[in-house]
């Protein structure tokens, strides 16, 4: 079979099981968070941590929940990284360096999984299981606790609750995550992805010499790294290793798991404001761009200039041939849409319209479809930019969901959408202009410059992936790239979770002849529109001066 025949087959599997899926799970994630029984497990971690289950709180006091319980997960993954060699299956590991152990215990709590270090040289069982995969579910349910609160303040009328943030991360990895995540992990294992506690082995090569091979707890990790958005690898290669990822089907199953989720949250999201036709809209726009997306940059990496690049197929480097250009393109998309970060080929091989193309995706806020409830939060918030336009248009009080938009929640709106470019820009600059920062960067030019900034929209956006050519494990990147990810997680947090409070405490504005209908293909039309415009050109000087500029030299 061709690539292209092949890639089509795969492109084709994918849909159908999203398809298949989409129902069932978004109807189960709206029990999830609107069901008033509580599981006898559930309950014995409420009084465990000495929680009341039945408090309904107010979003200051969601919001504390949330930082508080991000920062313990800090604290706590930091001191397992500093005190590893005195922990059992530590493989001899000796204590991370502060620096990194820093950038690492925020890069996993934030949900980025940025990694400057190599997993297999650097982490022990011990810390990957207990701290990493550990932190791989906890921040994904974070997320998806912020993205119950926020619906339920469209959905929630003359009151100032959003529900309780411990009950929402809770039920997250009892009734949804660690069931999920225990399947995925047979499927991985039985596809030949290793799991076992072994050190390592040495084994003979076929030329005479000795290679150690290293083991470990590999598919448990790969199933949450990617079910959660996590992707932090447990191999430096990520899922190109063929320990994490041996065949192209598994390779494909992982896509599936990245998708999995955000694409079945907008049915979740129309179930619990009552109206699906509304979660309908909102999969459209994000179906729409994530089919530009992965088309541009398959046709950008099939049809690379140059006489070898024709020959081989595409353009090859970086990429595993048992994967193939197709299933890697698929992957880069998937992976960057999301808040992933997770890869099965090296992103800074990719040509420099693909790579430009990976780098806009995260640039969107990554909210075609995003990550598990951060992507949808997102959209929801350009959602009541895009009825605001709409608004202005036809001289009208915008109106969302029954709710109206008026200048506190267009403020919280846009202070938003302005967080994370300003995280992202004015980080890369200041990288590319001090001392210590250029000193990081292998490349110069307009290659140099995307690596920087790939590295900075990665971190904002909380993605993990990189470009490499940058050597970011270093104090003055360990810091920066941990402040944008701390700023770029927890700032939009606290913005959207407000503007759920504000939502929350309206009633509902009765439909009438002039109220503008969110559900039908006009307006998931405008809200494409609000994306590509005013999130997209906000980057599009430095992407001129970066990857076009390389592509079109």
């Amino acid at each position: 079979m061709s690539s292209t025949a092949a890639g089509w087959l795969q492109l084709a599997l994918l849909v159908v099981a999203l398809v298949a899926v989409h129902k069932p799970l978004g109807d189960w994630m709206a029990r999830v968070y609107t069901s008033p029984r509580h599981w006898r497990v559930e309950k014995l971690v409420y009084r465990a941590v000495g929680v009341d289950a039945e408090s309904d709180q107010r979003w200051p006091t969601y919001l504390r929940a949330v930082l508080a319980f991000s920062l313990v997960g800090v604290l706590v993954l930091y001191l397992l990284q500093r005190i590893q060699g005195l922990l059992p299956l530590g493989n001899g590991m000796a204590a991370v360096e502060p620096g990194s152990a820093w950038n690492t215990a925020i890069s996993f709590v934030t949900n980025t999984n940025w990694q400057g270090y190599a997993g297999e040289s650097t982490m022990g069982h011990l810390v990957q299981m207990a701290g990493l995969a550990v932190q791989n579910f906890l921040s994904a349910a974070v997320g998806l606790a912020v993205l119950a609160a926020v619906v339920r303040g469209f959905a929630r009328r003359d009151t100032d609750r959003l529900g309780n943030a411990w009950v929402d991360v809770t039920r997250s990895i009892t009734r949804l995550l660690l069931p999920l995540a225990v399947v995925a992990t047979v499927v991985m294992v039985l596809g030949g992805v290793v799991q076992n506690l072994s050190a390592g082995t040495d084994v003979s090569t076929l030329a005479g010499g000795s290679q150690f091979v290293p083991g470990g707890p590999v598919a448990s990790q790969e199933a949450i790294k990617e079910l959660g958005t996590n992707g932090g690898g447990f191999f430096n290669a990520n899922s190109a290793h063929p320990f994490e990822g041996p065949t192209a089907w598994v390779s494909l199953f992982q896509v599936f798991l990245i998708l999995l989720i955000p694409f079945s949250l907008p049915r979740t999201f129309g179930k619990m404001v009552g109206d699906r036709r509304q979660g309908l809209a909102i999969l459209g726009v994000m179906a729409t761009l994530a089919t530009v997306s992965l088309t541009l940059i398959t046709v950008f990496q099939s049809r690379a200039g140059g006489a070898a690049t024709q020959l081989a197929g595409g353009a090859l480097e970086g990429q595993e041939v048992r994967f193939g250009g197709p299933l890697s393109s698929l992957f880069a998309a998937s992976t960057t849409l999301t808040s992933t970060g997770a890869i099965n080929a090296q992103h800074d091989s990719l040509t420099p319209l693909g790579g430009m193309v990976t780098l806009f995706n995260m640039m969107l806020g990554e909210v075609a479809p995003g990550g598990v409830g951060s992507g949808l939060y997102g959209m929801l918030v350009l959602a009541v930019v895009a009825v605001f336009v709409s608004g202005l248009m036809v001289g009208r009080t915008p109106e969302y969901l029954g709710k109206k938009l008026g200048r506190r929640e267009m403020t919280l709106a846009s202070l938003y959408i302005l967080t994370t470019p300003a995280i992202v820009l004015v980080g890369a600059a200041v990288a590319i202009a001090v001392p210590a920062g250029q000193a990081g960067m292998l490349n110069d030019g307009p290659h140099g410059l995307s690596e920087v900034l790939y590295a900075f929209t990665s971190a904002g956006n909380n993605n993990g992936s990189a470009f490499a050519g940058l050597s970011a494990n270093t104090p003055f990147y360990n810091t920066a790239l941990g402040l944008a990810m701390v700023f770029g997680r927890f700032l939009p947090i606290v913005l959207v979770l407000a503007l759920a409070g504000s939502l929350a405490r309206q009633g509902r504005a009765p439909v009438t002849e002039g109220t503008f209908p969110t559900h039908r293909p006009l307006f998931a039309g405008l809200l494409t529109a609000v994306v590509l415009v005013v999130v997209g050109l906000t980057y599009f000087p430095v992407l001129a001066l970066g990857p076009l500029a390389e592509g079109l030299s």
